[in-house]
C-alpha cells in the first residue's frame, strides 16, 4: 500500500492493509484516558533537554565511543561502504530501522546546529553543551567521510525494502549493507544542499571550539553547495533505492536557498547572499508560502532565517518575511478563513497522521526563534486575523506545544520516551524492541527477530530514551502497540528540533517573570 511516504518516518509503505484496518479499528475504539497526575505537574525543561540529547546515542552506527552512556548498544556496521572501497562507518540510523538515510540525517545535524547557535549559553548553563556538541560531531565526521572528492557524496548505506523484512538490531544486521552515492551524472540537488547546509550550520557551532575543524567543514559545504547547484537533478530519480522512503516532493530548489543562506551566515560571503536574493522568486522562497517545516520542505525554516539576516535589500526582506509570517500565522491559528493549520482537541499542531510530531517540532522551533527575534528588535508579529501577536504570546504557544509532548495532553502520556511516569513502552525501534547485544550476544535472525520481539506484547527490554514518537492522532488518541509504526516510531529529526526549545524554555524556568500568564488553556480552547 503505497502511502505518504514524503512525510513520514519509517515509510513501511509494504505494510499489509489489513495490517494498517486493524490497527485503525484499535485506535478509533480506544477511549481518550482523562489527564492524569502528570498531566498536571510542572515540566522539568532541563531534564527533558537532558534526555533528548540522550537519544541520539541509541541512533549511533559505527564503533561506539568509550563515554557512550546508552550502555544497551553495542558497535555496529563496521563494514559500511567495504563493497564500495570507502569507509562510510559511523553516522546515524533515522529511526526505529538500520538504514542511513543521508537526507533526514542531514536535517537533524542541520537543526541541532540551529538549536546549539541560538540557545548554545542556555544548554552550557544546564550542563549538556558538550553533549549537545557531541550529536553534532557524529553526524558531521560521517559526512566528512561521505564526501569523497567535490562532486561525490555517498547519501545512502542500506537498502530499505530488505531491511524492512527484517526485525533485527543492528549488532546483527544481516540485510544489504549496498551504498549509494549522487556525482556529476548521477546528481542530487537535495542533499547536496541539506548537506551543505548542515555544515556551514555546524561550523558555525565549532568556530570557537574547534576552528580547524571549523574550517574544513566550511570547505566541504562550500564545495557541496557548488556541486549541488552546477549539476541539478532530484536526488532519488539517482538514488531509486531512497525514492519508496524519503522521496523529495518539493524538489531541490529550497535546499539549495537553504544552504546558500547557511553559507552566508557562515561566511558573510555576499555572493551567497546574491546568490539567495537573485534566485528567491524563481526558486519559491519569497514567494511559497507554507504550512509545515520538515526534512523534505524547508521553505519555512529558509524564509525565517532570511527574515532575521540583517542588511537584505528591504524589498525581498518584506517579501520573505510575510511570507515567512504566514507559516508562523498558520500554526498559531491567526490566519483568516482557512488557511491554519489544525489543532487536536487538547491543542496540538496537526498536518497528518504519520508522524505528526515532527511538524509540532518543528514548528515549536521556528516559533521560539522568530519570538526570541521579536523580542529582539521590539517587534510585533501581524497576522491577518489577529491582529498583532507579541513575543511572549508566541512563546506561551510554543510551551502549550512542548508541555503537550511532556504528558499535558488529554491521554495524560508523554510522548519523549523516558521523561515522566507515563511514555510509550512499545516504541517501534528494532533495537530497543530486542535484547540487548550485552545481555544475549547469540545472533537473532530476520524471522526470529519478528517471531520473538517484535510481535511481544511485553515493554521493550531497551528504553529509548529522548526519543520523539510519531504521537497521537487528530482527536489526541494514541495506541502503544509496536505495530502502529506511524504512531509510534521515533525519528533523529523529531527529537532534534526540539533540543533548542527545551533548552529555551529551561532557561525561562530560571527566570523571574512569567511571560506565559497571557496564554492559558482557555485561550487554546477558543481557536
Amino acid at each position: 500500500m503505497k502511502k505518504d511516504v514524503n512525510h513520514y518516518c519509517n515509510h513501511h509503505q509494504h505494510r499489509s492493509i489489513l495490517s494498517f484496518i486493524l490497527i485503525q479499528i484499535t485506535i478509533i475504539a480506544a477511549v481518550a484516558a482523562p489527564f492524569s497526575d502528570q498531566s498536571s505537574s510542572v515540566p522539568d525543561y532541563g531534564d527533558a533537554l537532558s534526555k533528548s540529547l540522550l537519544y541520539f546515542e541509541s541512533q549511533r552506527s559505527g564503533r561506539l565511543p568509550h563515554g557512550q552512556r546508552v550502555n544497551w548498544r553495542h558497535h555496529s556496521a563496521l563494514l559500511d561502504g567495504l563493497e564500495q572501497g570507502v569507509d562510510l562507518v559511523g553516522g546515524y540510523y533515522d529511526a526505529g530501522d538500520n538504514v542511513k538515510f543521508g537526507l533526514p540525517m542531514a536535517f537533524t545535524i542541520t537543526m541541532l546546529s540551529w538549536g546549539v547557535i541560538e540557545y548554545g549559553d542556555d544548554m552550557a548553563a544546564a550542563g549538556e553543551y558538550h553533549h549537545a556538541l557531541e550529536a553534532i560531531k557524529w553526524g558531521t565526521d560521517y559526512f566528512v567521510k561521505a564526501h569523497t572528492s567535490p562532486n561525490v557524496l555517498w547519501v545512502q548505506v542500506g537498502d530499505g525494502d530488505t531491511d524492512h523484512y527484517c526485525w533485527q538490531r543492528p549488532e546483527d544486521m544481516a540485510t544489504s549493507r549496498r551504498a549509494y552515492k549522487v556525482d556529476e551524472k548521477n546528481p542530487g540537488s537535495e542533499v547536496a544542499g541539506e548537506t551543505a547546509a548542515a555544515m556551514a550550520a555546524a561550523s558555525i557551532v565549532f568556530r570557537r571550539t574547534n576552528p580547524h575543524y571549523a574550517h574544513l567543514l566550511l570547505q566541504h559545504a562550500q564545495q557541496l553547495f557548488e556541486f549541488g547547484d552546477k549539476y541539478r537533478g532530484r536526488y532519488h530519480e539517482s538514488v531509486k533505492a531512497a525514492k519508496g522512503f524519503y522521496p523529495s516532493t518539493s524538489g531541490y530548489n529550497d535546499e539549495l536557498l537553504w544552504a546558500a543562506l547557511w553559507l552566508y551566515k557562515a561566511t558573510t560571503n555576499q555572493t551567497y547572499l546574491n546568490y539567495a536574493l537573485q534566485n528567491a522568486h524563481h526558486f519559491g522562497g519569497a514567494t511559497w508560502a507554507v504550512k509545515e517545516f520538515s526534512w523534505d520542505i524547508k521553505y519555512a525554516g529558509l524564509q525565517l532565517l532570511a527574515s532575521t539576516v540583517r542588511y537584505i535589500f528591504p524589498i525581498f526582506f518584506f517579501r520573505i518575511s510575510v511570507s515567512a509570517e504566514y507559516y508562523l500565522c498558520a500554526n498559531l491559528n491567526k490566519n483568516v478563513g482557512n488557511d491554519n493549520v489544525q489543532l487536536t482537541p487538547g491543542g496540538l499542531i496537526y498536518i497528518r497522521q504519520w508522524n505528526n510530531l515532527q511538524y509540532a517540532s518543528s514548528a515549536a522551533f521556528l516559533l521560539t526563534v522568530y519570538s526570541d527575534h521579536l523580542r529582539s528588535t521590539n517587534r510585533r508579529l501581524s497576522c491577518s486575523a489577529g491582529g498583532h501577536v507579541d513575543p511572549s504570546e508566541i512563546l506561551g504557544f510554543v510551551r502549550s506545544q512542548v508541555d503537550y509532548v511532556l504528558g499535558k495532553n488529554p491521554a495524560g502520556t508523554s510522548y519523549l520516551v523516558g521523561y515522566g511516569k507515563r511514555y510509550p513502552q512499545r516504541v517501534h525501534h528494532r533495537g530497543a524492541s530486542t535484547a540487548s547485544y550485552k545481555s544475549h550476544e547469540g545472533f537473532i535472525g530476520c524471522v526470529q527477530g519478528y517471531d520473538i520481539w517484535y510481535r511481544k506484547r511485553d515493554p521493550n527490554p531497551n528504553v529509548l530514551v529522548g526519543a520523539v514518537v510519531g504521537g497521537p492522532d487528530e482527536k489526541d488518541r494514541f495506541r502503544d502497540v509496536r505495530e502502529n509504526h506511524m504512531q509510534t516510531e521515533a525519528c533523529t529529526y523529531n527529537t532534534a528540533a526540539l533540543v533548542g526549545v527545551f533548552a529555551r524554555l529551561n532557561r525561562l524556568e530560571e527566570e523571574e517573570d512569567d511571560p506565559f500568564d497571557e496564554y492559558s488553556s482557555s485561550t487554546i480552547a477558543s481557536m
